[in-house]
């Protein structure tokens, strides 16, 4: 999500209405700022690749001034930019709706390569329920939006096929949508695919990021490739002659259209075993830039890069990129795809009900104090090290 949701940091809010990000101790820090300085010196593969991570940040930057100034009275401020926050009435005003969009990016091109459209409407699908995740939200509809420049009929029908399995298998209702059909604006073959969701929480039941604290442990969920980021690199190193190519049990095609998963099932497995005090969808930006998205000023999270797998697909990149140690860990998920942070004490109990759900689930770092300077993310040990 471009975190425009996020867009009323520091303008006045309705005085019957909690500041959720005061309150969460966020303060709209995204980026590790010395990382970033660092690449923009040394150059940046993703951005050689034509996906500028800073360009994008300062795009934010620029959303947020251009729509300051007024804001719904019911409008709350987001955690971390993955989902907006929206009041309603209710008897007791605690219920919240959160909502968010998305889209599937250059992973479309892979499956136009190959002619096969049944699984990036899923990817959509769960990509935006695990953004609204990280509030705890539930999710309830959702609204799809299929772009083209001539519509071809089997086509849309499994794109959209897809986005109705995926939601059957969330529990989240699929309202309508939307198929525009835009000659010249498209290469032929071509197409968009783009969604919104909205879940409800109650506001007792938010993210209280505030909580966290050295000694906490981070539980991590295992991604299975690259999930709906990182295609734009990929592209430019894996062409699609060599989409049939044998790899990992399967072919390079196969594996790059790995289905991104819903992290619903393994996170409420968790909460029935721990406290879970902050979350994390790591998408594009991967752990460096995600991760402190959630976390509270003076904390950090040290990730152990030896307690997880890296799928094939995302070393077979990051091999073929040449990625420094920093990039990997800025531009793919390098095998995580969620966070969560948890008690010390209740890790063990977390990490064995996630795994129970979803296999690959452990503890996959901690929570440190953080120094003035130091980066808000540490993966130990560097890559090559």
């Amino acid at each position: 999500m471009n975190a425009v949701a996020d867009s009323g940091v520091g303008q006045a809010r309705s005085p019957y209405l909690p500041d959720f990000t005061a309150r969460n101790g966020w303060t709209g820090e995204s980026v590790n700022e010395e990382l970033q300085g660092r690449e923009r010196a040394g150059g940046d593969a993703y951005a050689r690749a034509g996906v500028d991570i800073a360009a994008g940040n300062a795009a934010v930057a620029l959303y947020r001034a251009r729509t300051a100034g007024w804001r719904h009275a019911n409008q709350l401020d987001a955690l971390g930019g993955f989902a907006g926050l929206f009041s309603y009435p209710t008897p007791d005003a605690e219920n919240v709706l959160v909502g968010s969009a998305d889209g599937v990016g250059t992973k479309i091109l892979v499956a136009a390569a190959l002619g096969r459209f049944d699984t990036v409407g899923q990817d959509l699908v769960n990509h935006c329920v695990n953004d609204i995740l990280v509030t705890n939200a539930t999710p309830l509809f959702f609204l799809d939006y299929l772009a083209v420049g001539t519509l071809d009929p089997e086509m849309a029908g499994q794109v959209v096929a897809g986005v109705h399995e995926a939601c059957r298998l969330n529990n989240v209702a699929l309202l309508g949508g939307e198929t525009a059909e835009m000659p010249g604006l498209y290469a032929p073959g071509h197409f968009d695919l783009a969604g919104t969701i909205v879940g409800t929480v109650r506001r007792s039941d938010l993210p209280r990021v505030e909580s966290v604290e050295p000694g906490d442990a981070i539980i991590g969920l295992p991604s299975n490739g690259l999930q709906t980021n990182g295609y734009s690199l990929a592209r430019t190193l894996i062409p699609a002659a060599e989409f049939s190519r044998p790899f990992d049990g399967a072919t390079l095609g196969d594996r790059l259209l790995s289905i991104h998963p819903s992290f619903i099932d393994p996170v409420r497995a968790t909460q029935r075993a721990a406290h879970v005090k902050a979350m994390a969808h790591i998408t594009g930006g991967g752990l460096l830039e995600n991760v402190p998205r959630t976390l509270r000023e003076g904390v950090k999270a040290v990730f152990d890069a030896r307690s997880w797998q890296v799928p094939p697909i995302i070393a077979e990149v990051a091999e073929r990129a040449c990625l420094s140690h920093e990039e990997r860990y800025r531009t793919l998920n390098m095998g995580v795809g969620f966070t969560l942070v948890v008690p010390a004490a209740q890790a063990e109990a977390g990490a064995r009900a996630a795994a129970s759900v979803l296999p690959g689930a452990a503890i996959v770092g901690r929570i440190e104090a953080r120094r003035a300077g130091e980066p808000a993310v540490v993966v130990e040990p560097r890559a090559g090290a």
